[in-house]
C-alpha cells in the first residue's frame, strides 16, 4: 500500500479487485477524486469524470485505454509512476460523443504515444488528408490536443506480460466501435457500447444501431470475464447478458406497439421501460429517449423491408 498516494482511501476489497479513491486538492476548494479498481496487480481501472480508463502497468511502462478526463491526467500519471520505472506511456482514446470529447486528455504533451480509431478521430478534426485542422475552441480551453495516431481495424500491445488486442467491430454505438481484450486478465471493454450507467446511446448518424450493440455483446456473458463499462463499476459477463436481455425485452414491447400502428408519442406514453427504469434509468440516456431510439430503429427496419 506504500505505493499509493497518502490521499488513497480503501473503500472495498475482494479477492479479485481492490477499489480505492485517490484525492488531490484541485485549483478550487473542492477535492478531485479518481477511483481505482485493481483487477490484477498489473491491470487497473481508473474511474474519471468522463469515463473509465484501463491501465496495464509494469516493467514495460503503461498502456491506458478508455476516455480519461483532462483533469485526471496528472493524478493518473503520478499513480503510474509509482508502479513502473519505465517512462513509456501508450494511450488509446475510445470513441465517444464529439461534444463530450476531451481529445487526448493532455497525454500528448507528456510525451505519450496517443492513438484513436480513425473514424472517431475524424469526428474531432483528425485523420485528414492534408494540413491538420485547427483545434476546436473546446480543446484549446481544456489545454488538450487530438491524438496524432489512428488505426483502422486492429491494434495490439504486448506489455507487462499481457497481450492486449483492440479489434474494430461492426457498428453498435457507432462505426468506430472496437473490442478491447486483455487476454491474461480476462478483461473486455467496448466503450459506449456498454455504458454501464444506464440505457445505451446510439450514434445513428454514424451507423449505430441497438441491434448492432446486442450482436456485439452476445457471446461474452461468461461470468469469469471482467467487464469494464464506459462508466461505473467493473462487473462481469453476467451484467452484459442482463443488459442485452433488457434491450431485447424493451424492443419486444415497442415492436408490439409498432405492429398495432401506434405513433411514437403513444409508445413513449406507454412506458415500455417501466420495469427497468429503477436500474437503467439514471444514466445519460433518459427512459423516454431510449424508447424513442428503439421506436425509430424498428420503423427504419420496417421501411427497409417495404423497399
Amino acid at each position: 500500500m506504500k505505493a499509493f498516494q497518502r490521499g488513497a482511501r480503501i473503500l472495498a476489497a475482494s479477492p479479485t479487485a481492490l477499489v480505492l479513491v485517490l484525492s488531490w486538492p484541485s485549483a478550487s476548494s473542492a477535492q478531485e477524486t479518481v477511483g481505482i479498481t485493481e483487477v490484477t496487480p498489473n491491470v487497473l481501472v481508473f474511474a474519471t469524470r468522463t469515463g473509465n480508463a484501463i491501465a496495464s502497468v509494469g516493467p514495460d511502462g503503461a498502456l491506458l485505454i478508455g476516455t480519461p478526463s483532462a483533469d485526471s491526467t496528472e493524478r493518473i500519471s503520478r499513480e503510474l509512476a509509482n508502479r513502473t520505472k519505465s517512462p513509456a506511456r501508450y494511450v488509446l482514446i475510445a470513441p465517444q460523443d464529439p461534444g463530450l470529447s476531451e481529445g487526448d486528455a493532455g497525454w500528448g504533451r507528456r510525451g505519450a504515444f496517443v492513438a484513436m480509431q480513425e473514424k472517431a478521430l475524424e469526428r474531432i478534426g483528425g485523420h485528414v488528408m492534408g494540413a491538420p485542422k485547427p483545434l476546436s475552441e473546446r480543446f484549446v480551453n481544456l489545454g488538450v490536443d487530438r491524438p496524432r495516431v489512428s488505426f483502422s481495424d486492429v491494434m495490439s500491445f504486448d506489455l507487462n506480460g499481457e497481450a492486449v488486442h483492440v479489434v474494430k467491430q461492426k457498428s453498435g454505438y457507432s462505426d468506430a466501435d472496437a473490442l478491447v481484450h486483455f487476454h491474461v486478465a480476462k478483461l473486455v471493454y467496448w466503450g459506449e457500447v456498454f455504458p454501464g450507467d444506464g440505457y445505451p446511446a446510439v450514434d445513428v448518424v454514424h451507423g449505430g444501431t441497438l441491434d448492432g450493440i446486442v450482436k456485439m455483446l452476445d457471446g461474452w456473458s461468461d461470468p469469469r470475464f471482467h467487464v469494464v463499462p464506459a462508466r461505473g463499476e467493473v462487473t462481469n459477463g453476467g451484467a452484459l447478458k442482463a443488459f442485452c436481455d433488457m434491450i431485447r425485452a424493451v424492443r419486444r414491447e415497442v415492436q408490439r406497439s409498432v405492429d398495432a400502428g401506434r405513433k411514437e408519442s403513444e409508445v413513449i406514453a406507454e412506458r415500455p421501460t417501466a420495469e427497468f427504469d429503477a436500474k437503467w434509468g439514471h444514466g445519460r440516456v433518459a427512459p423516454d429517449a431510449f424508447v424513442q431510439e428503439v421506436y425509430r430503429e424498428l420503423n427504419t427496419q420496417k421501411g427497409a423491408l417495404k423497399d
